[in-house]
């Protein structure tokens, strides 16, 4: 085991957050950013919820609050009275530790609060987060659980816009979040190229120093084989070719529960597809209303089960996230996220450097890899284990971030996951082959 190895598998989580002076700073920051992303809608938007695995904005604007408020205020103000005695129950995600939840399918249900009490919720606890950030004296467990806060709400921040995207997407009005969320042009497709490594021992996972979850730890060794990883993203043009050669219509491209479930629900297209007519071009709903689809751009709101699916038909397979972390990992995180305010991912727009291109922001690529912990994880400490550990069974790991992502959340180490069936977030994929 390398040194770096070694004192990345030791180090505690908990050890590398930011700075307590830096929050000061950081949290009002991140604080005022969600609410610039919601600040579009019109207020029958804020309690919108088309599904169970989405939830209104209204809702996510409440829990990052009952976040702060109920791990770093509840625990270190003497004598904390909570602001409203039944926000604990209304907006507890999922943290059994805790308390109880209301239902997560019934959330669009709640009328009540309004958003203005949601928004003098969040003002309330802005002002008692920053006289403890302003007073100082913040030892590293709390500045820890506090860093934990800011990028869960970035996560949310993300979730607002996809959650959104997929009401506004059922409404037959067809609503614009923002009309001027264009994205660049781009020019032609370059070919696609292969990045080749040799495989062997490498290491794999966060190094310390700076935040990283708990899934992320400990750094350790991954043995792997000779292998090719593609130049870029999949993009539109390359799955239309897919679904011209009937990829919807052959079993024999599918994994069996893939195939299921496209027989059960009728997949034919990549979700906010659709045309007008059979024949017709293909369409896509957007964030800033019906575009056709744009043969350069990256391919998104695809399944698991489509992404491996395209990948068989291409000859091809998913990467594995150390394949891709050890590719793409040395890359500057640079790319459109949600900064640009494109909220769409965009063409490449040079080809000619070497690649891998657009490996971080306009799409999440899927891996093959299962989301399993590393050798030797820890959780956090206290009810904050539930935050990632609980939910590593099931899911699969994607890579690289997307065009709805903060650009200061994401790192070349991040572990998104989502069961195989998932296609509402800005999922994609990049290729990958054995010599």
């Amino acid at each position: 085991m390398s040194a770096s190895l070694d004192a990345a598998a030791h180090a505690s989580p908990g050890d590398l957050w930011t700075p307590a002076a830096d929050l000061v700073q950081r949290y009002p920051a991140v604080r005022a950013a969600t609410r610039a992303l919601t600040a579009p809608l019109e207020v029958e938007d804020y309690g919108l919820q088309s599904m169970p695995d989405a939830s209104p904005a209204k809702w996510h604007l409440a829990h990052t609050t009952w976040f702060f408020e109920t791990f770093v205020l509840a625990r270190v103000v003497a004598g904390y009275t909570p602001f409203h005695p039944r926000f604990g129950f209304l907006f507890n995600s999922y943290y059994e530790t805790v308390g109880r939840m209301h239902p997560r399918p019934q959330r669009g249900l709640l009328t009540r609060p309004t958003v203005e009490h949601v928004q003098r919720y969040r003002d309330h606890i802005d002002h008692e987060m920053q006289v403890l950030l302003e007073r100082g004296n913040i030892d590293a467990e709390l500045a820890a659980v506090i860093e934990v806060g800011l990028h869960h709400e970035q996560q949310h921040q993300e979730l607002i816009l996809t959650d959104l995207k997929h009401g506004f997407s059922v409404n037959p009005m067809r609503p614009v979040y923002r009309e001027d969320s264009a994205v660049a042009a781009g020019g032609g497709v370059p070919p696609m190229s292969w990045h080749e490594h040799p495989g062997g021992l490498i290491e794999l996972g966060h190094r310390g120093g700076d935040f990283g979850f708990d899934n992320e730890f400990p750094r350790h060794a991954v043995y792997l084989r000779p292998f090719r990883l593609a130049s870029r993203p999949v993009t539109c043009g390359d799955y239309l070719a897919f679904m011209a050669d009937d990829g919807y219509r052959r079993p024999e491209l599918w994994l069996s529960a893939g195939w299921q479930v496209v027989q059960q629900h009728g997949w034919q297209a990549p979700l906010y597809w659709e045309r007008a007519e059979p024949g017709q071009p293909w369409q896509q709903f957007t964030l800033a209303g019906v575009r056709p689809v744009v043969d350069a751009e990256p391919v998104c709101h695809l399944s698991l089960y489509e992404a491996d699916a395209f990948a068989r038909w291409h000859g091809s397979r998913l990467p594995t996230e150390a394949e891709w972390e050890l590719v793409c990992g040395p890359r500057p995180v640079r790319g459109n996220f949600v900064e640009q305010g494109a909220f769409h991912p965009a063409p490449l727009q040079d080809g000619s450097r070497p690649g891998p291109h657009q490996a971080f922001g306009d799409v999440w690529e899927w891996t093959s890899s299962a989301y399993a912990p590393y050798p030797g994880f820890r959780p956090l400490d206290g009810s904050l284990a539930e935050y990632n550990g609980k939910f590593m069974c099931n899911q699969l790991v994607l890579r690289g971030g997307s065009c709805a992502t903060p650009a200061s959340h994401m790192r070349a180490t991040y572990r998104n996951f989502f069961p195989p069936e998932a296609r509402w977030q800005f999922s994609g994929l990049r290729l990958a082959t054995d010599p």
